[in-house]
């Protein structure tokens, strides 16, 4: 066997040196007995043509001899695309005034490099829309307080306004106005669904009304009242956030739920007043002051109550707090709430106290320790009668029993962001609220002596100044509610009216549903007749058809057995038919009508007047002589003696 033959290769070239093309060729052996290079050699790769795809991207090959890239000189191309926009400018300058010519067409049509310049400035003559630009307030010549600009605001949707010539702020809606009659007492309470289709007011006569925009006619009538809560004032009204729930704070220590027509669905339940521990009763021992729904569950709600704690309760579940808090003063001891309210997103709870601080604690946490605390926020001693968040979460509102309102900033809670006085309050059910789009913040105030009435200021929320005043007639104004959906603002008044400020243009549905519809006529106002149609009965048992229902009623009317009308009176002075037309009461009508029967003489011997029917007595005893002829001794009478010193044989003395 032939011994095996070493192969040997010829020098490879370097990885630089190595090409790569489409038309490469095999590998041959040279004269030293190995292989050659592989591919083209250098200068053939050199001598190759460039092709269009190797000049657009600026190369013509791979290795070391690679052709030089192309340069690019940006500030040249800035310059360039600068001037061609500043002919386009001009041209499109010189093509509106009328002066444009063929060549800045020409222009326009070059190539342009970068983005078309923005279009020149012009005037704007729209009229203001609130949703595309900022709210003005001007000032009004009535003496109210200037105006200032606000921001954006993107729930706004109503169609474009203007101030008018007279100053008048046309973005609040209290152009027109509609008064609702709750009772005589003042309007402690009121809330809105969040469709705005019902209004439930409650005062501290005891009663709840509930009106229905969409039902109610022009005679401004609720549709129901109930009594709740017996002999207790209606504190605090909300609606649930799907509105199908209202939940009713009075003086009790219950808070109880019922459905959108009035009917009771939960009660809470009383706790234990004889534990001292508050969180080992299943309920409040004191009279409530505030509560709220949580804005994102519908089953939950908030209590607050002078025993010092708030509690978190389930509409399923009303035998038991779910949650409780307890308010401590700063050396301890326990602290009064005096309203609490939850947060937008329902993550923080708050909660006022009559010591003057603001106390918030986090949901989603354990209730042991506050999450904020703010001390001295308010007059110590003072009710702090509302605490309000903001739409954006950031501020939180406070209107205190020292006559002042105030902003805060949860960040930084030390110090308010602003502070407003000289804001007189009776009730301490007086709230404040913010507008919808979040720039404004109201309140009401109660008048004093030498006043025409009480007010509903505005605050601009960034500035704190009043910019608008709405004034309530004779009345002070206890609870205020500016609706985001309706656009329209209710106030319920000291008076007993709940007044309903809105505007034609800018406020939806509401107030402006129940105007134009005519008024309802019940039915104890009418008198109806069933009327039976017998076409083919015989003429002598037709009934005819009548012709006028008011007719047959003033006939009916006149007709004193069908209207059963009673005996009028004899005299003026009697009320009550003929029995008083003889006298005020009835004993003197007896005693007149006896006299004159039997016809007593005042000057006559009443001796001789009862002995003339002594004998008709003794011959037909009827009264008394039969009752008592049994048992009753017989009289004995004294014989009569003729002379009259002697004495009777009874009264003669004993002979020895």
């Amino acid at each position: 066997m032939p011994p095996k033959k070493a192969i040997a290769f010829g020098k490879i070239g370097s990885f630089g040196q190595l090409s790569i093309s489409s038309n490469s060729q095999v590998a041959t052996k040279n004269e030293d007995g190995g292989f050659g290079k592989f591919g083209k050699s250098d200068d053939e790769f050199k001598a190759e043509p460039t092709t269009a795809v190797q000049e657009a991207m600026g190369f013509q090959g791979f290795g070391k001899n690679k052709a030089p890239a192309k340069n690019f000189d940006v500030e040249s191309l800035v310059e360039q695309s600068k001037q061609v926009a500043r002919e386009r400018n001009l041209a499109k300058i010189s093509s509106e005034a009328g002066t444009s010519t063929q060549e800045s067409k020409e222009e326009d049509e070059g190539d342009v490099i970068g983005p078309p310049p923005p279009p020149p400035t012009e005037p704007v003559t729209k009229e203001f829309n609130p949703s595309e630009a900022p709210n003005t307030f001007k000032k009004p010549s009535n003496k109210k307080p200037s105006k200032s600009q606000s921001d954006d605001d993107d729930d706004d949707d109503d169609d474009d306004v203007s101030s008018d010539e007279d100053g008048e702020d046309n973005f609040i809606p209290a152009t027109l106005e509609v008064n609702l009659n709750h009772g005589t007492k003042p309007v402690s309470a009121l809330s809105v669904d969040h469709s705005g289709a019902r209004l439930v007011t409650g005062s501290v006569d005891y009663d709840v009304r509930l009106w229905d925009f969409a039902g109610m006619s022009s005679s401004l009538q609720s549709f129901r009242t109930i009594r709740p809560c017996e002999s207790h004032p209606i504190l605090d009204l909300h609606y649930s956030i799907t509105g199908d729930a209202i939940l009713i704070i009075s003086g009790t220590a219950q808070a109880k739920v019922v459905d959108r027509d009035g009917y009771e669905k939960a009660e809470c339940v009383k706790g234990d007043q004889y534990i001292t521990d508050m969180a080992r009763t299943k309920g409040h021992i004191a009279s409530l002051v505030g509560g709220s729904w949580h804005p994102r569950d519908k089953q939950e709600f908030l209590t607050c109550s002078q025993d010092g704690t708030c509690r978190i309760w389930n509409v399923d579940d009303v035998k038991q707090h779910k949650g409780i808090m307890k308010s401590r003063s700063q050396s301890g001891l326990r602290a009064a709430p005096t309203s609490c309210n939850y947060s937008r997103d329902g993550n923080l709870i708050a909660c006022a106290c009559n010591d003057g601080s603001i106390q918030m604690w986090d949901h989603r946490r354990m209730f042991v320790n506050t999450s904020v605390l703010i001390r001295n926020a308010h007059q110590t001693g003072t009710e702090t009668s509302s605490i309000v968040f903001a739409y954006d979460g950031r501020n939180v509102a406070t209107r205190g029993g020292d006559s002042t309102l105030k902003l805060w900033d949860i960040r930084q809670p030390k110090a308010p962001v602003h502070s407003a006085g000289d804001l007189f309050s009776r009730f301490s059910m007086t709230n404040c609220a913010f507008s919808p789009n979040d720039r404004l913040l109201l309140t009401g105030t109660s008048f004093q002596k030498g006043e025409s009435g009480g007010k509903i200021v505005f605050f601009d929320r960034n500035t704190f100044e009043r910019v608008h005043e709405i004034e309530v007639p004779k009345a002070h104004a206890v609870r205020t509610i500016w609706h985001p959906k309706l656009n329209q603002i209710i106030c319920g008044a000291g008076d007993g009216n709940v007044h309903l400020y809105y505007d034609v243009d800018k406020s939806h549905n509401g107030a402006k549903l129940c105007l134009g519809k005519p008024k309802r006529i019940r039915q104890n106002d009418m008198m109806s007749t069933v009327r039976v149609i017998t076409p083919h009965a015989l003429p002598m048992f037709r009934e005819d058809k009548p012709r006028s229902t008011r007719r047959a009623m003033e006939k009916a009317r006149k007709d004193p057995v069908m209207s059963k009308q009673p005996d009028l009176p004899i005299g003026s002075k009697g009320s009550g038919g003929r029995v008083a037309a003889s006298g005020s009461t009835l004993s003197s009508y007896i005693v007149r009508n006896l006299g004159i029967a039997s016809r007593i003489e005042d000057e006559g011997n009443p001796r001789e007047a009862i002995l003339r029917h002594a004998s008709a007595a003794a011959a037909n005893p009827y009264w008394v002589s039969p009752a008592y002829n049994k048992t009753q001794p017989k009289p004995i009478w004294a014989s009569e003696t003729t002379d009259g010193d002697e004495e009777p044989e009874a009264k003669k003395g004993k002979l020895n």
